[in-house]
């Protein structure tokens, strides 16, 4: 009996059902701008608890460090209070920060505003403002940007969101931008914007999406054979696509109080009627097609986050696009690899495997359903 792979296998999923959204870290927002040539403004929008308690890049959830209570202590505080803390904290925050120009010089950088919004509703991660001001000598053509890897992702955005000129970029573990011209345009060729959205698209399922990766196991468990795997993974891929475009388009616009709940609940209904039926039904595609419009409405919050440059649109969907199909592909193939391949033909694998994991992410799905549902 696979008793240590299903093991550890449901201990994984139970340990997640502590994930939410008060816990998850999200990359930091860095608008860059220059009010003149010889300023450069910076506002950052970031968990600042999680920065200031040093939950870093290496956990996905703050409840994993081991500064969590450090961090639950900062989030019930008030504005005032934060941002005394902060003041302590802005010494190592500014030297964790990095602007170069064209001559590798390092620019001063002072804090110029702080926005703390009041504690609100502690089941929900609080997004503050931090404004930065960095002198430019005479003569200085472009900076490059980075800031410490402990700090976590950050997503640099450069230019009026939704221009043409827009720049945007997705750095992981301290990596810099690329040359950022004081005045004009920034370039980016077509590979460069392939490439970042395609592990935008990527790291948005692994290891961050995890309702996206529960789903899709989800439909792993029922149908381990690859051809109607990749038929249900295939109609989901081409849902998501058509609503991630028309959201990121604005023809579409859907509240998140309405898709996160729903995206939860698709996650109960694929697991549910693995638990009640032994074979692939013929509707499942449709409804895998259905749930797949909803993910793809998930999906565009994080473009909308990112930002995209409507010169580079199509480029960014279709490797965003590809980056998720591939993040999907390697779910599937992990949970081949890990149960499907050594025990999809066992007599035993629909009641040891398939109705036990089911009812976990059922259960895990409609804990999601009810939280999204009374805190957005």
């Amino acid at each position: 009996m696979p008793a240590g792979p299903l093991f550890l296998i449901l201990l994984s999923l139970c340990c997640y059902t502590q994930v939410t959204w008060a816990h998850e870290i999200r990359p930091a927002i860095v608008e860059l701008s220059f009010s003149e040539p010889s300023q450069a403004e910076l506002e950052i929008t970031l968990n600042l608890e999680a920065l200031i308690a040093e939950i870093g890049p290496d956990h996905n959830d703050t409840t994993e460090s081991r500064n969590a209570t450090i961090y639950d202590e900062l989030r019930a505080l008030p504005p005032y209070q934060l941002e005394r803390e902060f003041e302590t904290f802005k010494t190592k925050f500014l030297q964790g920060i990095s602007i170069h120009n064209q001559n590798g010089a390092r620019l001063t950088i002072e804090v110029t505003s702080l926005t703390i919004p009041e504690v609100g509703d502690t089941d929900l991660a609080r997004s503050s403002k931090i404004g930065l001001g960095a002198s430019l000598a005479a003569g200085t053509r472009h900076i490059v940007w980075s800031w410490d890897e402990n700090f976590g992702a950050n997503i640099v955005r450069v230019g009026e969101k939704g221009s043409d000129d827009e720049y945007s970029v997705y750095l992981i573990k301290g990596k810099a931008t690329d040359p950022i011209p004081v005045t004009g345009n920034l370039t980016q060729s077509a590979v460069f914007v392939f490439w970042n959205y395609l592990v935008i698209g990527f790291t948005h399922i692994l290891p961050k999406g995890l309702d996206h990766i529960l789903f899709v196991v989800g439909l792993f468990l029922l149908s381990t054979r690859m051809r109607p795997l990749v038929f249900q993974i295939t109609s989901f891929t081409i849902a998501h696509t058509i609503t991630l475009a028309l959201a990121t388009t604005g023809v579409v616009d859907l509240p998140p109080s309405i898709v996160e709940p729903l995206i939860a609940l698709s996650i109960v209904y694929v697991c549910v009627e693995n638990i009640f039926t032994d074979k692939l039904q013929r509707w499942r595609p449709v409804i895998v097609f259905g749930f797949g419009l909803l993910h793809g409405l998930g999906f565009a919050g994080v473009l909308s986050e990112v930002g995209i440059s409507p010169a580079y649109f199509v480029t960014a969907l279709v490797s965003f696009n590809l980056g998720v199909e591939l993040g999907q592909i390697t779910v599937i193939v992990v949970c081949f690899l890990l149960v499907g391949f050594w025990f999809r033909d066992r007599p035993w694998y629909r009641s040891v495997i398939t109705i036990p994991i089911s009812i976990v992410i059922a259960a895990i799905g409609s804990y999601w359903f009810l939280q999204r549902s009374l805190l957005i």
